[in-house]
C-alpha cells in the first residue's frame, strides 16, 4: 500500500510518501511544497492545489493521510492553515485519493506509543521506522512521513 502522508501549511506544506509492504515500511519520496509569504493568498492556494495535483498524478498514492486541524492561539495562522488544508482536500479527492484525518496524538500514539510524546522522539521513530540516516527535513516532511506511518500502523490495527 502507498500512503502519502501531508502535514498541512500555507507557507510549508510537508510531503511523505511510505509502502507498506506486510508490517514493513519504506520511504519513497519526502520533501516539502513551499509557498512564497509575499505572494496573494490565491496564488500561494493556487500553487499548493497545482503542486499537490501533480505530486498525487505522479505517484497515485492508495490513500493521504493528513493532520486534523486544531486551533491555537494565533487564528490568522490558523485560518490560513485551513484554506491550504482545503484545497489539498480537494485536490486529493478530484484526484479520487481516500483521504484519513488524524490528530496530533493519534499520530504520536501509533508511532511512538506515547501521545504526548516530543518532536525529537517521533523524528527518532521516523528515522527508526524507516531505516533513515537522517531526520527529514524540514520538520514538516518528518511530520508527513510520521502521519504516513500513523495510518500504516492504524490500518495493521495497532493503536499504540
Amino acid at each position: 500500500m502507498l500512503i502519502l502522508g501531508i502535514d498541512p501549511g500555507l507557507a510549508t506544506i510537508g510531503f511523505g510518501l511510505v509502502m507498506k509492504t506486510g508490517e514493513k515500511y519504506r520511504a519513497i519520496e519526502y520533501g516539502a511544497i513551499t509557498t512564497a509569504p509575499k505572494q496573494m493568498i490565491e496564488k500561494r492556494l493556487s500553487d499548493i492545489y497545482n503542486d499537490m495535483t501533480e505530486l498525487l498524478k505522479k505517484f497515485k498514492p492508495d490513500c493521504l493521510a493528513i493532520e486534523e486541524l486544531f486551533f491555537n492561539n494565533n487564528t490568522t495562522t490558523a485560518i490560513d492553515v485551513a484554506m491550504a488544508r482545503g484545497v489539498i482536500l480537494l485536490a486529493a479527492h478530484q484526484c479520487g485519493v481516500d483521504i484519513y484525518e488524524y490528530t496530533p496524538l493519534e499520530v504520536k500514539s501509533s508511532v511512538v506509543g506515547y501521545g504526548r510524546a516530543e518532536k525529537q522522539q517521533v523524528q527518532y521513530m521516523v528515522r527508526l521506522m524507516l531505516g533513515l540516516n537522517e531526520t527529514p527535513k524540514p520538520d514538516d516532511t518528518a511530520d508527513a512521513l510520521a502521519l504516513a506511518l500513523c495510518h500504516g500502523t492504524r490500518i495493521s490495527g495497532f493503536t499504540g
